[in-house]
């Protein structure tokens, strides 16, 4: 059975839309993925998806969504250090990334937060492999 793992961020455009790319790609064997903002927002940052595209990863079909667009209770709900207060989730496990921005930046900055975000993802699908989580 597959944990349910939502990445929430303000809005759904840039990092946690990479984590969803990333888990998608690295953890559908043991995730179901979804990523949602907590206010709406009218496109996925270009530059997040030209550097996941670099990285082999596609995320030409994805848009922001809103938390009412994702199942109201996961397993596994990841914030992105938003500095904002996630409107209340139920979930078993939860963690902040406390990941910087890169929203205006060069790619550079967008590719150094595309690998830390796989690391990070890479290190999730692992502890829940191992049923840690």
């Amino acid at each position: 059975m597959k944990l349910k793992v939502a990445f929430v961020c303000v809005h759904n455009s840039c990092r946690s839309q990479m984590a969803e790319g990333w888990a998608k790609k690295l953890g559908s064997d043991v995730l179901e993925v979804y990523s949602a903002g907590t206010e709406d927002y009218h496109e996925v940052k270009p530059r997040a998806v030209e550097v996941m595209e670099e990285a082999g990863v596609d995320m030409s079909e994805h848009y922001p969504k809103l938390l009412s667009d994702i199942p109201e209770e996961v397993d596994i709900l990841i914030t992105m250090g938003c500095n904002v207060v996630c409107p209340f989730v139920p979930c078993k496990h939860s963690e902040d990334w406390s990941l910087t921005d890169p929203s205006g930046g060069s790619v550079e900055e967008f590719r150094k937060i595309r690998d830390i975000i796989k690391e990070k993802v890479e290190d999730l699908t692992k502890r829940v492999k191992n049923k840690e989580i």
